[in-house]
């Protein structure tokens, strides 16, 4: 977990080394990333960076944390009342893809869903437990529909309608 002594930090120096972070992110999966490259373009010493994080893993989820902070605060959050609204979810997707295509993170969360996302788990536990079976499968696709379109942007169209059509179905509205 990232330390105390990161956080009170003067907010230059974090942005300084959140740059390097990102940057070294970005272009290495995590298990080819280094701490030499980060230490370097933050300008700090190396035992400094193991006084802010406990190893790249550590610095790596911390982060991958700021950027999905980062992105998903741009995107509203529905008070559910009990109903699955399918547009929801296609709402939700189309503003997280927005906010990363537009982002300073985009490679980072490319290489985070192609290369990292197996190597770090879950992190934030399982919701499985708080969500509706169809809430959940909504979830788990919404997640996939991401993936794919980061992965494949050219087909974003097709991936989006194939998306509202799965999400009609399990609305009960619609047919394959």
């Amino acid at each position: 977990m990232v330390s105390t002594t990161f956080l009170n930090l003067n907010h230059e120096k974090q942005l300084k080394i959140q740059e390097a972070l990102v940057n070294e992110f970005s272009t290495h999966p995590l298990a080819e990333a280094q701490v030499a490259p980060i230490v370097k373009e933050a300008g700090i010493a190396r035992g400094a960076f193991y006084k802010y994080f406990d190893d790249l893993t550590d610095a790596y989820h911390y982060m991958y944390g700021v950027a999905m902070k980062n992105i998903h605060m741009a995107i509203t959050q529905e008070v559910r009342d009990g109903k699955f609204v399918p547009t929801f979810y296609l709402d939700q997707v189309k503003a997280f893809v927005d906010g990363v295509m537009n982002s300073r993170y985009r490679k980072l969360i490319e290489m985070h869903l192609t290369r990292n996302e197996s190597l770090v788990g879950d992190q934030g536990g399982s919701q499985a437990s708080k969500l509706s079976s169809r809430e959940w499968a909504a979830m788990i696709l919404s997640h996939e529909v991401i993936k794919q379109i980061l992965i494949q942007p050219n087909d974003q169209a097709m991936i989006l309608h194939k998306f509202s059509e799965a999400l009609n179905l399990l609305a009960g509205k619609g047919h394959n």
